[in-house]
């Protein structure tokens, strides 16, 4: 509500900070006025202000150099800067160094009347949002990471039973499933949580790329190597060591990652020293490994090391319970970024989602909602924001396995796409790289 939003009034003319308290008591603001710069620091040191209405020219301490100030003191209040006509661009200056906007003297009192409504408003959507945040927090939500559904709430018992050990951690799940939120809720909450958390995608780098990515390089180890780095393994000393799609590294640097795991050293490439790191090591896979030993691309030694302890991530299509969680989440959570006023979701537009096989996931609900509060201003997340609502839902029921699933919705988007491969990695919420080795694998060739 209006009362409870405080606004500092700072203008050196006593006559313009008359006027204007005079007027926002009126309008049902708590006002006060100050008629400088160091008054206003002074008193945002001691008094919490929403909104600081802060003439651009004044003696002494301008308004710039205020703005810095309460940037500093107080982030989250808003400032309004206050300029005569000529020094306007003194104003878009101060914008640019965070002021929200600015008003002309003489102010035009409607003008200032409807900045002022869109400011409380955003300030009262933050408020709620965090109260609603506190309440999923409370009831389904570990760290990051939201669910009711059984198997939800036990992958949270066994995040929290693991995090008091130091033993190698397996995330299995498809790609979107949020296994880089559970690998940072085990760090966050285990004892290695005051050291780094290192995080590399082995699939998005080629073999040689990888290998001193991982374990790092001496100058002149190889043509361009001008100095030394660190690899991700010394990075992570003190903390852990996140690898996701630790499936599709190739058989010789699992070798070199399973010395490393057993003598917890190793060496740069082009080096000789012996490097020994104390990191806690979490994986991530959305391949079978155990399908990979049998073909061969996949080491059995090094499969045991990594799978001390194994937390499988369901797909959300066998989490249907959640998706009005998520939803709601992600709802609010888009309402702060982007200023909007969505609080409700259509009920058929529920029930498609809910249908919806996701194959990308909460990582393609999250897209989902994101589009629609872009696109619209609320308050309902309508059946026509849906990307997918004139698509027909794939037959899921007649496909074999979850490869024949994917394979159906990669091909559909990139048939809509054009096969244009970024945009459709994009949509999918994948990197190109990802987007091609599936494409790939599964034989699709685009049809002439």
């Amino acid at each position: 509500m209006k009362e409870n939003a405080r606004i500092l009034v700072v203008d050196d003319e006593p006559m313009v900070c008359l006027a204007l308290t005079n007027w926002l008591e009126e309008e049902n603001y708590f006002t006060k006025a100050v008629g400088g710069g160091p008054e206003a620091i002074a008193s945002l040191r001691e008094e919490n202000w929403d909104i600081v209405i802060l003439d651009l020219r004044m003696p002494g301490m301008d308004g710039i150099e205020v703005l810095k100030q309460v940037q500093e003191i107080a982030p989250q209040t808003v400032v309004i800067m206050m300029t005569a006509y000529a020094s306007i661009p003194g104003a878009v200056q101060a914008m640019q160094e965070g002021a929200y906007d600015y008003v002309v003297k003489p102010l035009d009192v409607d003008q200032l009347t409807l900045m002022l409504n869109r400011i409380v408003e955003h300030q009262q959507l933050i408020t709620e949002n965090i109260l609603l945040r506190k309440s999923l927090t409370e009831q389904y939500e570990f760290e990051d990471i939201i669910g009711r559904s059984e198997a939800m709430q036990e992958v949270f018992e066994t995040i929290k039973a693991v995090t008091d050990t130091n033993a190698t951690v397996l995330i299995t799940g498809e790609t979107g499933t949020g296994k880089e939120l559970v690998a940072r809720a085990i760090h966050s909450n285990s004892s290695q949580r005051y050291g780094p958390f290192v995080a590399t995608s082995c699939g998005a780098l080629p073999e040689t790329l990888l290998e001193s990515e991982l374990f790092g390089y001496e100058k002149g180890a190889f043509t361009g190597a001008d100095r030394t780095k660190k690899g991700r393994f010394e990075l992570a000393h003190g903390g852990t060591l996140f690898l996701d799609e630790v499936g599709d590294t190739s058989m010789k640097t699992q070798i070199k990652l399973l010395r490393a795991l057993q003598e917890k050293s190793f060496r740069r490439l082009g080096g000789t020293d012996l490097i020994e790191v104390d990191a806690r090591l979490i994986t991530a896979t959305n391949r079978d490994l155990v399908a990979a030993i049998d073909e061969g691309s996949f080491r059995n030694d090094l499969y045991y090391r990594l799978n001390v302890v194994s937390i499988h991530l369901p797909p959300l299509r066998g989490r249907k319970d959640d998706i009005p969680l998520l939803a709601a989440h992600f709802m609010n959570k888009y309402n702060v970024e982007f200023n909007k006023k969505f609080d409700r979701i259509e009920r058929k537009a529920m029930d498609m989602m809910i249908d919806y096989h996701w194959p990308g996931n909460v990582r393609e609900l999250e897209n989902v909602i994101e589009r629609a509060t872009v696109i619209d201003q609320g308050p309902e997340v309508k059946v026509n924001h849906l990307p997918f609502c004139n698509v027909e839902l794939l037959p899921t029921e007649d496909l074999q396995t979850l490869q024949d699933v994917e394979k159906l919705h990669i091909e559909k988007m990139l048939a809509r796409n054009d096969w244009n491969i970024t945009k459709t990695a994009r949509l999918l919420n994948i990197d190109r790289t990802t987007l091609h080795k599936k494409i790939k694998k599964s034989g699709l060739k685009r049809q002439q």
